[in-house]
């Protein structure tokens, strides 16, 4: 049976220029090209997991605008179900400008837009869809207490909870310890607890930081270093997949939604990360975000050749 995955969080439309170098305060800079995409880290994750075959359903908040309608569609065409895509009347859709330069950097600003109005009584509406996931998966990219009230709801039903605590934010003692698998990179565990990720060794200490706090497993993600798992009383490192990098836009957004799906399939944890992790890596050879996002045979057939 294919996982079941809600995804509780953001849609954005993601406005993508792409810049031979990222420009200095007060430059102006041409650059090479831009283009429109459907993103926002909640959609993007719900992508992933729709992509890989399972039973993903979205809950979100959209303007009643071009962007908002066309993220509906988006929805559909992925095969999302779409019953708590809901629409606020009166607040413009989320964006998401994005720069990427010659090197695959990037940076992105994030403006809610409707994201912020998504609210804990529609969680509570979604509460049919939350129960009956194998998995749900949360962002920071709408209200905190909306979250929460998402992980009380799934906790009720025992379903397995994801937190990507992006943007790093602070976070409240309840919600870490409704969080069973908490996935950060590394800027954004060292805004959630002071501690440098500069090593894996203090990515570690970093880690357990989040664990004390009542975590059940912390994965953090390391980029061009790999993946660190982190549980009470164990580490492990996996070692980084080697692709010619183009646009790591959205390499988190992946590997969180393959994540959930290779869990929800019932994979050790071990292995779905180092599915995950492969596919992750899949996204950034190629530019875009959820159009870079591999489907399930060719996902396969990537780790079959790693």
């Amino acid at each position: 049976m294919p996982a079941k995955i809600c995804v509780v969080g953001s849609s954005n439309m993601d406005l993508i220029s792409r810049v031979p170098r990222l420009p200095k305060m007060g430059e102006t800079l041409t650059g090479h090209s831009f283009h429109l995409g459907y993103g926002g880290k909640g959609a993007n994750q719900a992508v992933m997991a729709a992509k890989l075959g399972a039973r993903v359903t979205m809950v979100t908040k959209l303007g009643r605008d071009v962007f908002g309608e066309g993220t509906l569609k988006n929805y559909r065409d992925q095969n999302i179900d779409t019953t708590f895509v809901l629409f606020d009347e009166s607040t413009a859709s989320g964006v998401a400008p994005i720069f990427v330069d010659d090197q695959a950097q990037n940076f992105i600003v994030i403006i809610p837009g409707a994201n912020n109005r998504l609210s804990p009584l529609d969680a509570q509406s979604a509460a049919p869809a939350i129960r009956a996931a194998d998995v749900v998966v949360c962002q920071l990219e709408v209200p905190p207490e909306t979250t929460l009230e998402v992980f009380r709801v799934a906790r009720t039903a025992n379903v397995r909870t994801i937190l990507n605590p992006a943007p790093a934010a602070a976070l409240p003692d309840e919600l870490l310890r409704l969080t069973d698998i908490c996935v950060p990179n590394e800027t954004e565990i060292e805004l959630l607890t002071g501690e440098s990720a500069q090593t894996l060794s203090h990515a570690e200490i970093a880690a357990k930081k989040l664990l004390a706090r009542g975590v059940s497993v912390v994965i953090v993600t390391l980029g061009e270093r790999g993946v660190l798992v982190v549980e009470q009383n164990a580490a492990e490192h996996l070692a980084p997949v080697k692709v010619n990098a183009v646009d790591p836009t959205g390499a988190g957004d992946c590997f969180i939604g393959s994540l959930a799906v290779f869990i929800g399939e019932g994979l050790t944890l071990r292995e779905a990360v180092r599915r995950a992790n492969a596919i992750a890596a899949m996204s950034v050879t190629k530019i875009g975000t959820q159009v870079s996002f591999p489907n399930r045979a060719t996902a396969d057939e990537f780790l079959r050749t790693r």
